[in-house]
């Protein structure tokens, strides 16, 4: 048995890479992955001739440096997802139509189907009525607009 485990050492480390693999699935926390390459690369080695200390060391190594190195992109990748404006920011950049005059204090728009308070952005400016103004920002319940360009 200690010959076949002398002779076959790659399929051990081989063994441990699926097994950590397999348990990862379980996870998906990525850390297991990364000892399974370091597994992997420990079995190559072996295979290549390595002893079994020096076969420990590249496991080590290789693991570490994947923990270190390719994790955390990995990680940060997975659970990134698309960025849902939701609420009041994802009135911000919309277009609305003024339905009462605005000025720096006061008037009303129509914004994404609703009346809304809203304020000139600049506060000697005066927007008239039927006048197409950007949404820059929103204080409270007040939308904060400007002309919109063409």
């Amino acid at each position: 048995m200690n010959d076949w485990l002398t002779d076959n050492g790659w399929a051990v480390w081989l063994a441990i890479a699926l097994l950590l693999v397999i348990i990862e699935l379980l996870s998906l926390d990525l850390v297991l992955l990364m000892f399974g390459v370091g597994a992997l690369a420990a079995a190559v080695a072996t295979a290549l001739g390595v002893n079994v200390y020096l076969a420990i060391v590249v496991f080590a190594l290789v693991a570490v440096a994947m923990l270190l190195l390719v994790r955390p992109p990995l990680v940060e990748r997975l659970h990134a997802g698309p960025t849902l404006t939701t609420g009041h920011d994802a009135l911000v950049g919309r277009s609305a139509i003024v339905l009462e005059p605005v000025g720096g204090t006061h008037g009303r728009i129509q914004l994404a189907g609703e009346v809304w308070s809203a304020r000139a952005a600049e506060d000697r400016q005066t927007y008239e009525t039927g006048t197409e103004v950007l949404v820059t920002r929103i204080d409270g319940a007040t939308a904060v607009v400007t002309i919109k360009e063409s």
